[in-house]
């Protein structure tokens, strides 16, 4: 009699437990068709980690950068088609006092498309402007919220905004640099391209706000100019790395397809030709973006006859340089920034 009630006694005494692991289950099932329905949840993860990122690399520069003579203008709204259409404005306290015009850097953050802001990097863009630049530094829409080419759009209204309020920004528009990092390197890269190539342009069916003989150059650090590069698994790397760059791409375009048209619409490799603005371009030796992205893409402009200058490190380079290096502002740090000036103070002279 014992024996034949012992299972009984058993399911009753582990039932709680059962239907826990029941619905831990059934949780479980939810979360993975989730993150295979939709780029959101993958999405958030990524944005998280950037997000807490960004605002590390925030802290450390604001301990590094000194207090600086630079008005900042902040949240202006550059369309009103959104209310992510905001933008900052550096100006050196010196143009202000005696109405200068000065040339003006556009820079777009970075972020993979689906995090960052623009006052991520505060205290890099007052040091550029210490410089003798007026810094513009617009936010857009992120993904997936708001799928490309909504971002497209949003920087050329910026830039139009930027011209029709350049007697109060201190800016002449004849000396415009275009400037990113990451995802916003792509951004402005692509950009570049649109206000160069008029064919690329009619094809998208946008008139750039800006006008090729207005670009004097452009910076780019540590982006991406092939897109499809981040939608194949790379063997060399982490399976969480790749994952994290489709999630990106998916959650940007929108499209699960790797054959999608718009992915090599956005790359600027295959867009560029021998318009295409004089660049800086950068990366550090242990960023994989650099091999993969930013030396080939420089290669390509160079081969077109662009005037390029680039700042790469060898590979045994010590310390080994990460991805967004140059906001670290350590010894490469500020070698960086003091090639960046240069370049910058060269091609508007």
């Amino acid at each position: 009699m014992i024996k034949a009630k012992t299972p009984k006694i058993l399911r009753h005494r582990y039932k709680p437990i059962l239907v826990l692991l029941g619905v831990f289950a059934l949780l479980l099932f939810i979360a993975l068709l989730a993150f295979r329905l939709s780029p959101w949840p993958g999405a958030l993860i990524i944005r998280a980690v950037f997000n807490n990122g960004g605002h590390k690399t925030l802290e450390a520069m604001e301990k590094q950068v000194p207090p600086l003579p630079i008005e900042v203008l902040s949240d202006q709204q550059y369309t009103k088609t959104s209310k992510d259409a905001l933008l900052d404005v550096y100006i050196p306290k010196s143009a202000t006092r005696v109405n200068q015009k000065l040339p003006v850097v556009v820079w777009t953050h970075g972020g993979a498309w689906l995090s960052g802001n623009k006052k991520d990097a505060a205290p890099y863009f007052k040091f550029i402007s210490s410089q003798g630049f007026v810094v513009v530094v617009p936010n857009y829409s992120l993904a997936p919220g708001k799928t490309y080419p909504t971002q497209i759009h949003q920087l050329n209204d910026a830039h139009k905004y930027m011209q029709a309020n350049a007697g109060r920004f201190h800016i002449d528009t004849g000396k415009v640099i275009l400037a990113g990092d990451s995802a916003g390197s792509q951004l402005s890269s692509q950009m570049a391209v649109l206000i160069t190539n008029p064919e690329y342009a009619k094809a998208l069916k946008i008139k750039p706000s800006l006008s090729s003989s207005q670009l004097a150059g452009v910076v780019l650090f540590c982006g991406i100019y092939k897109m499809e590069g981040l939608t194949t698994p790379d063997p060399a790397l982490p399976k969480i790395v790749s994952w994290g760059d489709d999630v990106a791409v998916w959650a940007y375009t929108g499209s699960r397809d790797k054959s999608d048209p718009v992915i090599r619409e956005m790359s600027a490799y295959y867009h560029a030709d021998k318009n295409f603005p004089s660049t800086f371009i950068s990366g550090g030796n242990a960023d994989p973006l650099t091999v993969a992205q930013s030396i080939p893409f420089a290669a390509r402009l160079q081969s077109m006859g662009v005037d390029v200058t680039t700042l790469f490190y060898p590979a045994n380079h010590r310390p080994a340089l990460p991805h967004e290096y140059q906001f670290t502002l350590d010894a490469d740090g500020r070698q960086a920034f003091a090639q960046m000036i240069r370049f910058l103070s060269e091609k508007t002279r």
